[in-house]
């Protein structure tokens, strides 16, 4: 995610997979419910971090920060081969090359 509004549609996507209307999330993390409904709709130009955690939390969500770029460990690599139905992946030695 790299825009405020592809987190409120997270945020929202979450919400409404568990259930939860609206106005209790909002309720359960101090803000209103006309605030949670714009940041999910991507309205706002600034959502607060104490918000932000706040929703989170309510959610049972967290914040994970990775370098732009970053591709994850050779486990998660494997696990997104297969879940697209890749084979697994084989490694292939260089005629000459040691082995470790």
């Amino acid at each position: 995610m790299q825009t405020l509004a592809e987190l409120g549609e997270a945020v929202a996507e979450r919400r409404r997979g568990l259930g939860l209307k609206q106005g209790v999330v909002a309720a359960q993390a101090g803000i209103s419910q006309v605030t949670l409904s714009r940041f999910e709709l991507g309205k706002v130009s600034d959502f607060g971090a104490r918000k932000l955690l706040a929703v989170l939390a309510v959610l049972g969500m967290e914040l994970e920060f990775k370098r732009e770029g970053s591709h994850g460990s050779l486990d998660e690599l494997r696990e997104e081969l297969r879940a697209e139905g890749h084979d697994a992946l084989r490694a292939e030695s260089t005629p000459g090359a040691r082995r470790r």
